[in-house]
């Protein structure tokens, strides 16, 4: 292999990935994160718990609950952050160049894993620094940067070198690229946690532990080992003051830890083969949309779909006789259901749940529908970049301010389903159906101000997905409530979001002021 290459390649990649506007925005939310679950003790919160006793925020202790939050959010995160460069290089021409060079499929493929992997690695060292002046304000002992640097490398080396590889694979599969592959990314990602929860939790078996990529299950048993007991937390929990705390010690992880991770590790660096071997290298055939007639099960779910295609057929119609906004907003909305079959169908389903379920079964209605929309939405803004028609839809009547405005009422549109369940929520609970209000605007105003910022829809997929995916597993957590399928949201908790999302729109609406100036 050419290594001079090698490092150009990874470093390009690396460069190229540390430019974008989505890198700083990742950042931002993994520190809000990290910040919010190592609460202050003095309010009556803190980060772990073993056996209702509080653990001191010492080097061990911080190094490790913050690493567990970064093995979290870089294991969902950093794939969508990493990914993409293919559909880069097809938009810029590149690809066609790329392909055509005499650079092999391993090389080009390692390339892009290193400058990954890089990339990742020092988005962990700014979280890092982040997390040691959290130390320096809240820590109970001195700043210990080799624990830091231990703990970090054993829970985070593994889970960055797999979603590099991961990332790097489903830009090399055509079937694997654009949104199918990142919503098959995030059902893989839930599905190892919970197969590996029963894993964890029977000492007898141990080698399932290496497929656990995330350190979670190692992370686990190790406390499960050292204090010989099952009655742990991680996150922000609440405590008896009363109870002395413990002490982690500075030896924490046994050689049992580091093999297991070590050979975690290894076996990252084997989803790389498929990448090598199924590499597209951009031609037409393998990259764009295959046509139903050459791919059997395309043609299979274009047949099941076609009557829900019929349902959106009046849409437009309806748009043109519609007018002013409204009926630029219904024209929007046509279009995102008439591009997206499978959208509409989900959607669909969703309405019609959320009318016919008990009041028991609508929190499951919730959970899943918020999920639905929230992967149609991502795509409404960054639609007309990418297609380039940008420039276009911008010099429409009212410009890129009328555009975002129209976009962002399809997406609150969109979410009439969701709205059918706040209704019935709002008889029982009016707390509940006001977060799934505030929820709805919050979600709607980010995916818009994101999307017009990057550009992309892969930033907002990300965070939401990961929000999700923790709200779900915290429901005792008000703040985390975001839609109310808990019941655990309050009335402060709605009207935070109520802010949040409001000042989300405002920020989208100066920057499409901005970019159409």
């Amino acid at each position: 292999m050419n290594w001079h290459a090698l490092r150009v390649i990874a470093l390009n990649e690396m460069r190229l990935r540390m430019r974008r506007l989505s890198t700083l925005v990742a950042l931002l939310a993994a520190v809000g994160l990290c910040w919010l679950a190592i609460a202050d003790p003095a309010g009556g919160a803190t980060m772990m718990v073993i056996d209702g006793k509080r653990v001191l925020y010492t080097s061990q202790a911080l190094a490790f609950g913050s690493a567990h939050i970064a093995g979290m959010m870089v294991g969902l995160a950093g794939f969508y952050l990493v990914r993409g460069r293919t559909a880069q290089d097809l938009e810029s021409g590149m690809g066609a160049v790329i392909g055509a060079t005499g650079a092999g499929n391993a090389l080009l493929s390692a390339g892009r894993w290193l400058g990954g992997a890089l990339y990742l690695l020092l988005f962990v060292l700014a979280y890092l620094a982040s997390t040691l002046a959290l130390h320096a304000l809240r820590g109970e002992g001195p700043i210990q940067l080799l624990i830091y640097l231990q703990t970090y490398a054993l829970m985070l080396l593994p889970i960055v070198s797999y979603c590099a590889a991961c990332a790097v694979m489903f830009d090399n599969i055509g079937a694997l690229v654009g949104k199918r592959g990142d919503v098959l990314f995030f059902v893989l990602w839930c599905m190892q946690f919970g197969v590996l929860a029963g894993v964890a939790e029977n000492p007898g078996t141990q080698w399932p532990l290496v497929l656990d990529f995330s350190g979670l299950s190692v992370a686990v048993t190790t406390l499960r080992d050292h204090y010989a007991t099952t009655y742990f937390a991680i996150g922000r929990h609440g405590f008896d003051p009363a109870i002395a705390p413990i002490v982690m010690p500075e030896s924490f992880w046994d050689l049992r830890a580091w093999g297991l991770r070590s050979a975690t590790l290894a076996l990252s660096f084997l989803v790389l083969l498929p990448a090598v071997l199924f590499f597209h290298r951009y031609s037409p055939d393998r990259v764009r949309q295959r046509s139903a007639r050459r791919n059997r099960l395309l043609a299979l779910a274009d047949r099941l779909l076609r009557p829900v295609g019929w349902l959106v057929r009046p849409l437009p119609a309806l748009a043109m006789r519609v007018p002013g906004f409204a009926g630029e907003v219904l024209a929007e909305v046509a279009l995102v259901l008439a591009t997206s079959p499978a959208a509409t169908m989900a959607l669909l389903a969703t309405g019609i749940a959320a009318v016919l379920a008990d009041g028991a079964a609508l929190q499951g209605v919730m959970i899943g529908g918020v999920a639905c929309w929230g992967v149609v939405v991502c795509g409404i803004v960054p639609r007309d970049w990418q297609n380039g028609a940008d420039a276009m839809t911008a010099v429409l009547p009212g410009g890129a301010v009328r555009r975002y405005l129209r976009q962002w009422s399809a997406s609150l549109l969109l979410a009439a389903p969701l709205g059918v369940v706040a209704v019935r929520w709002a008889a029982q609970s009016p707390a509940r159906a006001a977060a799934a209000v505030a929820g709805v605007l919050a979600l709607a105003s980010a995916a818009s101000l994101l999307g017009g910022l990057t550009r992309g829809a892969r930033l907002f997929l990300a965070l939401f997905l990961f929000t999700w995916y923790v709200a779900i597993n915290s429901p005792k957590l008000a703040a985390l409530d975001l839609v109310g399928f808990n019941g655990a949201a309050t009335v402060a908790t709605a009207a935070a979001w109520a802010l949040a999302g409001s000042l989300a729109w405002a920020a989208g609406l100066v920057h499409s002021r901005w970019r159409g100036a």
